[in-house]
């Protein structure tokens, strides 16, 4: 017997006419679409949307009604006399929020407290002759939104209680910024660009490797920082920023913020942009303190806010710009710690990150059909 006669289709008929197209019609449209090229987009459309409805929900929810819960007053004088009993009671019942009352020996003393950022008003009860209100000096500096809701509920609970009253703002915001909300604009610039800048690192530079890519990280922060900052006080007159300071708080920013975005690329590769985009702006930036001050927050979100980039880097620029000399350690150990961890989580699990060289030459090998030549990096 020939070779020939022994192959199973030596002499037999081939599958008749339409065979495969059966077989195709016998796996079920599940399998079908799996296997199409379908199935990323279509989870696509319905995460944007998610994620469309969670971006206005947590800006809304936090921005659009800010509700006081407690906040910190210092007084000087008798707090516990007639006059200023029934002030302070207006004026809880008016804000449906507590007072926390902070007493002080001078005026001299609260309002150093201020410039420390301990409170965020000053009750002056103190009865002298031919004085017959209290004085209540508010801090727009320390948040424009605390400071409004105080001078406007101050003399409507003045007049309801038969308690005159005197409202000042002793630390007023910048001209160029009246409503105090440049700051939040510039912090929330350095932290989107930040990871939007890993992103197209990766997008378009993939052969770097780690440590090109933290240098890159950096190069663009420091530039990027230097913009923002030149912009805002040369170019517009919006804030007149202690320069130095300022520009290194923004490069901390957006270093951190990139290398978050790193971070998540080596951890979910392509669907890094989620836990950034979640943990950046739908939490991050709505608890910043930036465009409501955290007293109006929910509670729970004004605490977290000053663990996350945003809220950190929010208070350091807030303390730099208005309250030069009572800087806070804080919000830089928070930016600091942030961006060491997500440094340390790139960099020890590197060899996950879908960036370089070897990764890269791989990709095009096999692409080309080739093989892929050896290649070095750290």
């Amino acid at each position: 017997m020939s070779d020939d006669s022994r192959r199973p289709d030596a002499g037999e008929p081939g599958p008749p006419p339409g065979a495969h197209a059966h077989a195709r019609e016998r796996v079920g449209p599940w399998r079908r679409f799996r296997e199409s090229p379908f199935v990323a987009p279509t989870v696509l459309v319905f995460i944007l949307a998610a994620a469309a409805g969670l971006f206005a929900g947590s800006y809304t929810y936090n921005m659009a009604n800010p509700t006081p819960r407690h906040i910190p007053t210092g007084v000087v004088g008798a707090a516990d006399t007639a006059r200023g009993r029934a002030f302070v009671a207006g004026m809880e019942q008016a804000l449906d929020a507590g007072l926390s009352l902070r007493p002080y020996e001078s005026r001299a003393a609260a309002l150093e407290a201020i410039e420390q950022q301990r409170i965020f008003a000053v009750l002056d009860n103190t009865v002298e002759r031919g004085r017959g209100h209290v004085t209540l000096d508010v801090s727009g500096a320390s948040g424009q939104s605390v400071a409004q809701l105080l001078q406007q509920a101050a003399p409507k609970v003045g007049a309801e209680t038969g308690v005159p009253v005197r409202v000042r703002d002793v630390k007023p915001l910048q001209t160029g910024d009246p409503r105090g909300l440049a700051i939040f604009y510039i912090t929330l610039a350095s932290v989107v660009l930040g990871f939007v800048g890993a992103m197209q690192l990766l997008a378009h530079a993939k052969p770097l490797v780690p440590v090109e890519r933290v240098l890159f990280t950096l190069a663009y922060s420091a530039l990027g920082a230097f913009t923002i900052a030149a912009v805002v006080d040369w170019g517009l007159g919006a804030l007149r920023l202690p320069f130095a300071e300022s520009w290194a708080i923004l490069l901390l920013t957006m270093f951190t913020s990139g290398m978050v975005a790193t971070m998540f690329s080596t951890l979910f590769g392509r669907w890094a942009m989620l836990p950034t985009w979640g943990l950046m702006v739908l939490l991050g930036n709505p608890s910043s303190g930036g465009a409501v001050s955290w007293p109006l927050l929910p509670s729970l979100l004004g605490t977290i806010g000053r663990w996350l980039p945003p809220g950190a880097s929010v208070n350091a620029q807030h303390t730099a710009v208005y309250f030069g000399g009572h800087q806070h350690v804080f919000p830089f150990l928070v930016l600091a710690v942030w961006a060491l961890v997500s440094t340390a989580v790139f960099w020890i699990w590197r060899h996950r990150h879908p960036g370089g060289r070897e990764r890269s030459a791989a990709a095009g090998a096999a692409e080309s059909g080739g093989t892929p030549a050896p290649s070095g990096g750290t």
